[in-house]
């Protein structure tokens, strides 16, 4: 292992030590992985609002004739500014470079109207001039815009996805060079299963623990992949490290020894892209995009009746109207849900020691009533249009939730693979019959059997479906204790 693994043997100033503490990569702020913009998704954004523009001014350019070269004018300007790759957006890459890009792929489209303005399809050389004069400006301050949207998303991690390393090596020194030379991904720690041996830091970057502590960290909700950097020559202990972070929500990559800088900076680009793989883009903005009308349909709908629970709820115990719980999102992440509440005010268990039982005592009136048609759980809704949950996928269990005198994620191996996917209003296992309390390990397991069927099977038509057959599963189901 090189020198640069060592720790520095002089003293740096209070302040130097703060910040090698968050390391080199390290945003001003930290965003959650379910957060997290991917590329693909934004440049199809700046595509459709570039078909937009250019549509825009061939209409405009063609007010008094030759509508036909004008068309032509704006595919081929879409078509230069694919070919050009400026929806690239490299890494590094100046303004003044990327703008050069847009004005030779308009360049390009004004030579396209100008060979149509000399046949019979054409409107004549003003009308040339007049796409010119409209496009290129229009197109490099378009561009100019999404050029600073990237860089600002990639300067504050919305838009560049964040690693940890496992294995303090050699090997991990490289990756985290080529990632400063590259800007690909950022690394915000690393762990090593041998943490009484390993430095205080790898590069700059922080070594934050052991494996074990991999697992509960509170740095894991911000990672996109954990990357296992130990040497490939040592293949038991690979071995020992796929194992025990198998358990992880989070995806796990293997990076064996890496040539040079070239093969560095390809691997970087590979894990980039495996961070917001486009088939995942894509099924995630379908998805986003189903969440946000359903919710908003939901809303509209539920109104009246949420208005009605709230003052039913407030009328019949004293107490808030709402209840709120910390339970486990994506990739770990700590969010805070909203319910209607159910159970007497001083009563209430918001660590769910004491998972609901048939008649619980704690239980008023109305919250009968609410949980037994599932109207509880109309206000998260509204943690669906912060982008916390979505109307389909695992429920979302409390934090440190207990089944009998064990906590419910030591009863199952995979339980946190249930946090690979968004938590749902409603899911699989609810359509399933795996609605209410898990008070025993069989349950638990059920469950969590449930949930990972659902996130393997995950699509547009089995989310609608389980939607069209939510409400009629829940109040068909006369014995599930809720």
């Amino acid at each position: 292992m090189s020198s640069a693994l060592a720790r520095p043997a002089d003293a740096a100033p209070a302040s130097a030590e703060v910040h090698s503490r968050r390391g080199p990569f390290r945003p001003e702020r930290l965003t959650p992985a379910r957060a997290r913009v991917q590329i693909q998704n934004l440049t199809r954004g700046f595509r459709l609002a570039d078909a937009i523009l250019a549509l825009a001014v061939a209409f405009w350019v063609a007010r008094d004739g030759g509508l036909v070269a004008a068309l032509a004018g704006a595919v081929v300007a879409l078509g230069a500014l694919h070919g050009l790759e400026a929806y690239a957006f490299a890494h590094r890459e100046a303004l003044t470079r990327h703008l050069l890009r847009v004005a030779a792929a308009i360049g390009a489209s004004t030579i396209a109207v100008q060979i149509l303005a000399l046949t019979p399809l054409g409107a004549g050389p003003p009308h040339v001039a007049k796409w010119l004069a409209i496009a290129l400006p229009a197109f490099v301050a378009l561009h100019a815009g999404w050029w600073t949207l990237v860089r600002n998303g990639r300067r504050n991690g919305t838009l560049t996805p964040n690693i940890v390393l496992v294995g303090a090596t050699t090997n991990a020194e490289r990756l985290i060079a080529a990632a400063l030379r590259t800007g690909e991904v950022n690394v915000l720690g690393v762990f090593d299963d041998r943490a009484a041996r390993a430095p205080e830091a790898v590069m700059g970057v922080p070594v934050l623990g052991d494996t074990q502590a991999l697992v509960d960290h509170r740095i894991m909700p911000f990672v996109d992949r954990v990357v296992i950097a130990v040497e490939s020559t040592a293949q038991a202990r690979v071995g020992q490290l796929v194992d025990r972070l198998s358990e992880l929500p989070n995806p796990v990559s293997l990076i064996v020894d890496i040539g040079g800088d070239a093969d560095r900076d390809s691997a970087l680009s590979h894990l980039a892209d495996l961070s917001g793989a486009p088939t995942d883009a894509r099924r995630a903005m379908v998805k986003r995009a189903q969440d946000l009308v359903v919710t908003l349909l939901g809303l509209i709908v539920a109104a009246p009746v949420m208005l009605v629970v709230a003052i039913a709820v407030k009328l019949d115990s004293p107490g808030p109207i709402f209840f709120r719980q910390r339970r486990h999102g994506f990739n770990n992440e700590a969010i805070l849900i909203w319910k209607f509440r159910s159970m007497r005010h001083e009563m209430a268990d918001a660590k769910a020691a004491r998972q609901i039982s048939a008649n619980d005592d704690r239980v008023t009136r109305v919250g009968r009533f609410i949980r037994k048609t599932s109207l509880d759980e109309l206000p998260q809704l509204f943690n669906v249009l912060t982008g916390e949950m979505s109307i389909v996928g695992p429920r979302p269990h409390a934090i440190g939730m207990m089944t009998g005198d064990v906590e419910s994620a030591k009863l199952v191996a995979t339980y946190a693979h249930r946090h690979r996917m968004k938590p749902g209003v409603t899911g699989w296992a609810a359509i399933k019959g795996s609605r209410g309390a898990v008070d025993t390990a069989e349950l638990v397991r059920q469950r969590v059997a449930y949930d990972v069927e659902y996130i393997e099977r995950q699509s547009f038509w089995l989310d609608l479906y389980v939607i069209l057959m939510t409400v009629p599963c829940l109040l068909g189901d006369k014995t599930a204790v809720r």
